[in-house]
């Protein structure tokens, strides 16, 4: 009998039909270390156009979340479709290691043993639980197929890197837009450092709702005079005062003035015995909220007729406030009467410092802060020193009610800053820090510009986002007061006081990081660290004393393109890829410090991609239990999957995964490694020197399979082009 399958040409390949990725994976990845893959790659495309994508730094603490597996797999397509279009594309990954978290991780484990320790111990032991989480998460990006120099990483902690952040720094320091100076920053009484704009998030928080009363120190009967108001009041009239409203009633120990704005009309109010000035368009909302029995308006003023030559008695303290005028003022809720204290806010400071510019030294008022680092009052504030700021609210309320201040009292629900690190709200406090000035060499201008006209901005609303950021931010602190981080390094004249931040002096102190570390401004004295010979400028005294803050993470990581591009002829980068949150973060530093340096943006696009939610569109959380780990998925069912999940998706909106939606991926991928083992298959004895059809030969089916593949082509290649992986995915996924 004839065995008539052996007359028959069938499909074969050695093309597996089960991929089983969570054994073959691991294989493969070695395969790749084995051969050198990323290295031969390199090699090869040597003289091929430069295309950088510059890795932005995750953080070293915790193993990788499935928001790093989207970030880390996005750039891997992009770093290898562009490999493949015929670019040479290195990339460097990186770790951010130094900072707040780690610092209080390491003192968190430590307990009561932390006090045992000295600065130097203490930075052993964060070095140490960094390049723990280094090489933990260098395992898992691996793990998820991303090709890299994972031989190579940049760390923030390593010495090179450091000497350059001190470096850059100097650059600022060169070009005179960094000082140092008392001013309001937000403070984070937890953790106690100061905080910039990047490290704040914010959440709802319930506060004090509270309208007080500021007897005017003049008479009525003055006031009312034709040299004051020309409004001569009622004879029953005992005072009048202005009326403010706070939701932070523990700032009101540190008051100084209150402020008006010029252009508002303001109601003379009676009620009862006593007039209360209130904006006119607010008095209504005033009434109902203090109870007003009944009111009468006497008349109306503007801010600029008459009210800034009077003075207002404190309510918790002796002496007089001022009343000034200012146009930050708004109708928006509240009295349009404004209580000021220059310690804890921006615009009070503001506003007080052009107030001192024209007063005499009698008339200067104080940037009073009576707030030590946790956030407790200090003997300044005698009835209620020790206390935490936020607990001692209920007892002022109490203190003004019992003088008779309180006009009205009540809560309110608003948007409030907390500390993206430990969530605790935190607050506005003057303390001495180090400030990089927006407005020094047009530094807002400058970044506006490079926003505005020489970035791509992926999506493009992006543009506007950072853009609101950038116009509206106040000067960059820069200093924190914590050990774990890289010294600001300045020095203070023992004589003087003078502070000393010199280039020369910088780049003295950078080299001998360079070639010992930073630890060695923690070893070695004053003395041992400013160059032989260096005099204060103003005393000329040589003894000085070294500054003990260290400098914000976000400037660490924002030098990266100077560290890590910079030395190998790679900038500025062709693309900077991260989530949304780092317009505020680390595409912000970036820019800040690429226009101070180099007169412009160290990225030509930025890509930003979106939240990862729970597939009912929900936050992730481990108490809710909806989180997807990206080890839990890639253990189950490959690193592959979780690939193709990041293709499928419209990463420009926040994405969702889920169980469900994982396994209508394992089926897409069935689809397409079956269709690829069915072309494969007919495909194994394919000589195309014997078996090539001329197009004209071919039957219709075939030219029409021929023309769906022409289409498909272009708009694969414009969707890797415009960054639109998702496209490409359904795409395939529909043809397959």
């Amino acid at each position: 009998m004839m065995d008539y399958k052996t007359t028959l040409n069938l499909p074969r390949t050695d093309f597996p039909m089960k991929a089983n990725l969570p054994q073959r994976e691991p294989e493969l990845l070695a395969w790749w270390e084995q051969e050198r893959l990323y290295e031969r790659l390199q090699e090869a495309g040597k003289d091929r156009p430069l295309y950088v994508l510059h890795d932005g730094p995750p953080y070293a603490n915790g193993r990788i979340h499935i928001g790093h597996a989207l970030n880390k797999i996005l750039k891997d397509i992009i770093v290898k479709s562009k490999t493949m279009a015929g670019f040479h594309v290195p990339y460097v990954p990186g770790w951010d290691c130094h900072g707040l978290p780690i610092e209080h991780q390491v003192l968190k484990e430590l307990g009561e043993k932390k006090t045992q320790l000295d600065t130097l111990a203490i930075r052993k032991l964060c070095r140490e639980y960094a390049e723990k989480y280094v090489n933990i998460q260098r395992d898992e990006f691996k793990r998820l197929g991303v090709l890299g120099d994972w031989n190579h990483p940049y760390l923030t902690m390593d010495p090179a890197y450091e000497a350059t952040i001190l470096r850059e720094f100097g650059m600022f320091v060169e070009k005179g837009g960094v000082y140092k100076g008392l001013k309001p920053v937000l403070w984070c009484t937890y953790d106690q450092t100061a905080l910039a704009e990047a490290e704040v998030e914010y959440e709802d928080h319930t506060s004090p709702s509270i309208y007080v009363k500021f007897p005017v120190a003049q008479s009525p009967r003055v006031l009312g005079s034709a040299g004051v108001f020309n409004m001569p009041f009622p004879s029953d009239v005992e005072s009048v005062s202005v009326v403010i409203w706070t939701t932070t009633p523990w700032t009101l120990p540190a008051n100084q003035a209150v402020c008006l704005h010029p252009d508002i009309d303001y109601a003379f109010v009676k009620v009862g015995s006593e007039v209360f000035i209130i904006a006119n368009l607010l008095v209504e909302s005033v009434a109902k909220a203090c109870s007003f029995p009944s009111y009468t308006i006497l008349g109306v003023k503007k801010g600029r007729e008459g009210f800034e030559s009077l003075e207002t008695q404190r309510p918790l303290t002796t002496g007089l406030s001022p009343i000034l005028l200012g146009d930050f003022v708004t109708l928006d809720q509240g009295t349009g009467c404004v209580h000021i204290a220059p310690g804890h806010g921006q615009e009070d400071y503001v506003l007080v410092l052009q107030h001192n510019a024209s007063a005499t030294p009698g008339e200067r008022l104080e940037i009073l802060a009576p707030v030590d680092h946790a956030g407790r009052f200090t003997d300044v504030v005698k009835e209620f020193a020790g206390q935490h700021v936020l607990k001692a609210n209920p007892g002022i309320v109490e203190k003004l009610k019992a003088s008779g201040r309180l006009l009205g009292h009540g809560s309110i629900t608003h948007s409030y800053p907390h500390c993206w690190r430990c969530k605790n709200p935190v607050i506005f406090r003057a303390t001495e820090q180090w400030f990089i000035s927006m407005e020094t060499n047009q530094l807002r201008q400058k970044a506006m510009e490079q926003i505005e006209q020489h970035v791509r901005w992926i999506p493009s609303w992006g543009k506007d986002r950072i853009g609101g950021m950038i116009s509206n931010r106040p000067d960059w602190c820069v200093s924190r007061q914590r050990v774990w981080g890289v010294p600001i390094p300045g020095f203070t004249c023992a004589g003087c006081r003078t502070v000393l931040a010199d280039p020369t002096v910088i780049g003295y102190v950078a080299d001998l990081v360079a070639k010992n570390g930073v630890d060695i401004w923690f070893q070695k004295s004053a003395a041992e660290l400013i160059p032989s010979g260096t005099v204060c400028p103003q005393c000329r005294r040589t003894e000085f004393e070294k500054e003990k803050d260290i400098l914000d993470v976000w400037f660490e990581s924002g030098v990266s393109y100077a560290a890590v591009l910079k030395p190998r002829h790679w900038w500025p980068a062709a693309l900077y890829l991260e989530g949304s949150d780092q317009h505020r973060g680390w595409f912000h530093s970036a820019l800040l410090a690429g226009v101070t340096t180099d007169d412009r943006a160290p990225y030509d696009a930025v890509l930003t991609h979106g939240f990862v939610l729970d597939g009912q569109g929900r936050k992730m959380s481990k108490s809710a239990g909806n989180v997807v780990a990206p080890q839990d998925v890639i253990k189950q069912s490959g690193a592959e999957i979780l690939r193709l999940w990041v293709s499928a998706q419209d990463y420009r909106e926040d994405l969702r995964i889920s169980n469900e939606i994982l396994n209508q991926l394992i089926e897409a991928y069935r689809k397409i490694r079956n269709t690829c083992r069915f072309m494969l298959s007919n495909l194994y004895d394919f000589d195309p020197a014997v078996h090539t059809v001329s197009y004209e030969r071919l039957p219709e089916l075939d030219r029409w399979a021929l023309m769906r593949l022409g289409e498909l082509i272009p708009r694969v290649t414009k969707a890797y082009e415009n960054f639109e992986f998702h496209a490409i995915f359904h795409a395939l996924n529909n043809r397959a």
